[in-house]
């Protein structure tokens, strides 16, 4: 069984991308749906015994601890850091431990569990477009030491971690554009991703995630 941490920055900064595709004063909205059904999936898998989201973002604790998530407070640092913290402090070197983006909208909790049972030791899955990296999983002694952002597949890979690859399009497709989002669509998104675009009007319809 493992621990999924999923960081999350402060709403008000999060997703800078991806600005303008819906209007800015529902920016937060949107990252914060993407947020909550990215976590619903990672706690519905079968091999995730629990979630924990480092955030210092209070509305994000409050709606991730609605669903049975923990929360733990950012340490400052970046990405990388709070992962690293995440990892290998709040839940331990001890635990089987796989660190996710927080912007998987569209994907299944099945996907994460087949994912999860081909890792073999330190492994990660590359996004839709080879470039960056979506997750990043260690087993039990063995530090995360991720190394997210910018071409972060080839860093994974250049630092000893095994890529995976399989048929998992709602994991490999985070949201970093307009155009993701639209891709995201086609995939089926989660229902606080989809409430909020049918809210805004820009998707008449918008098939389910699972």
């Amino acid at each position: 069984m493992w621990t999924a941490i999923i960081p999350v920055k402060r709403l008000e900064a999060a997703k800078t991308r991806l600005r303008g595709a819906v209007p800015v004063d529902r920016h937060p909205e949107l990252a914060l749906a993407m947020v909550r059904d990215t976590a619903a999936a990672v706690l519905a898998a079968d091999t995730v015994a629990g979630l924990l989201v480092v955030t210092d973002d209070p509305e994000v604790g409050a709606a991730v601890r609605e669903i049975g998530a923990r929360v733990a407070p950012d340490p400052g640092g970046g990405l990388n850091a709070a992962m690293r913290f995440g990892a290998d402090e709040a839940a331990g070197l001890a635990a089987y431990r796989v660190v996710l983006a927080g912007d998987l909208p569209a994907l299944r909790p099945d996907q994460l569990d087949d994912v999860l049972s081909r890792v073999a030791g330190r492994s990660f899955v590359p996004d839709a477009a080879g470039i960056g990296t979506v997750l990043l999983a260690a087993p039990p002694r063995q530090p995360l030491d991720p190394r997210f952002g910018g071409p972060s597949a080839a860093a994974h890979a250049g630092s000893g971690a095994v890529a995976l690859r399989g048929d998992w399009p709602g994991l490999r497709q985070d949201v970093d554009t307009a155009a993701d989002l639209d891709t995201v669509l086609t995939l089926g998104a989660g229902r606080h991703t989809c409430g909020l675009l049918r809210d805004l009007g820009l998707t008449p319809e918008c098939a389910p995630a699972a």
